[in-house]
């Protein structure tokens, strides 16, 4: 553990933010995607390099240790597809402005503070190939660094006066909060059903990303039937990408995926491919069942038995739906540089796994 000590405050200068955005988490990103994403920021430019050093100067205000937990995790990089998606939905209808900035970099700091709690509840021991901030400062620590993301977050959204936003933020965060306590009840009760898993994913992904699309749109001065769009968009991009996440979990080696292979299954997590896999050979629920009861010896021969079925490819199909559905609902907002980038991202970004 670290001393209770102060920490000091650097913020990131802004030009690093086009650094950490082209290491994409070291890059475990595909470097078609990568360039897709650096692509993105560069058209919003200045904009989001203000959010990125926002985000950076906001995880560094407060009482240490707690800002040295958030900060470590915010240094460590990533894809940040929810702020992109918000400076460019709002793009979509004009400039950026002023709230999409501060809507931007809310949505970053709600979904590091998820990644903070997540790696608490999950016993995470690596996030994009290093430590995680729990394994480093504590799991109370890394619990109120999360805390205090989301306090930032919230006064961010607030600051805009946008009240649409900060109430549909509001159902979001109880959303968020009842897909991490259903997936959680998953752990004692095995359910392999479809309809669960969907729920975890539209709750716990999904959500922020209509939330973050949705913000940036209104901000933008949207009309109600184009916000309704991106909401459509957002949520099966949402879908998508955790889908091609979970197909990673189990078809990626770590050096690329950034954590331990099968790690979601060690964890107790029921994901499409293993459900998918399990409706095919019900022998394998039993093996789910000893390996959840404490025998994670199984672990390789489940996730082997999960990789030799049909299940990493019928998950791929699904992100591909799910993506063509998308894109279906973003071809009815006015054409723009910002919306090809859009659908763009939410292509690649599906595509991951492939």
């Amino acid at each position: 553990m670290v001393p209770l000590e102060s920490s000091k405050k650097r913020p990131m200068h802004p030009a690093a933010a086009f650094n950490l955005l082209e290491q994409a988490a070291d890059g475990r990103v595909p470097e078609k995607t990568r360039a897709r994403l650096i692509d993105a920021a560069k058209v919003v430019g200045e904009p989001f390099l203000r959010v990125e050093a926002e985000v950076a100067r906001l995880s560094q205000v407060g009482a240490a240790p707690g800002t040295q937990a958030a900060a470590h995790l915010v240094a460590g990089g990533g894809k940040r597809v929810r702020p992109l998606s918000t400076l460019l939905a709002c793009a979509c209808f004009g400039d950026i402005t002023a709230a999409a900035e501060q809507l931007a970099t809310a949505a970053e700091l709600i979904h590091a503070a998820t990644l903070l709690h997540d790696d608490v509840i999950d016993d995470g021991s690596e996030r994009r190939g290093v430590p995680t901030a729990r394994r480093i400062y504590g799991n109370a620590v890394s619990v109120l660094a999360g805390d205090l993301l989301l306090v930032h977050a919230l006064e961010q959204v607030s600051k805009t006066g946008q009240r649409d936003a900060l109430s549909s933020l509001f159902v979001t965060l109880r959303t968020l909060v009842d897909g991490e306590v259903v997936q959680l009840r998953g752990r004692t009760v095995l359910d392999p059903t479809e309809d669960t898993y969907l729920r975890i994913v539209k709750d716990k992904t999904a959500s922020l990303f209509v939330w973050a699309l949705t913000a940036g749109a209104r901000a933008g001065g949207a009309t109600p039937q184009h916000i309704e769009r991106f909401a459509e968009f957002g949520a099966h991009l949402g879908v998508a990408f955790q889908l091609v996440d979970d197909v990673i979990d189990y078809a990626s080696p770590p050096e690329l995926s950034g954590k331990k292979l099968c790690a979601d299954l060690l964890e107790g997590k029921l994901t499409l491919p293993l459900i998918l896999a399990m409706r095919e050979d019900e022998s394998l629920i039993a093996l789910v069942s000893e390996l959840r009861a404490g025998d994670t010896e199984l672990g390789p021969k489940i996730a082997e038995r999960v990789r030799g079925s049909r299940a990493i490819g019928d998950a791929r199909t699904r992100a591909e739906a799910e993506t063509k559905l998308a894109a279906e609902a973003l071809s009815t907002i006015p054409p723009s540089h910002a919306r090809t980038l859009l659908l763009g991202v939410a292509t690649e970004l599906a595509g991951r796994a492939s």
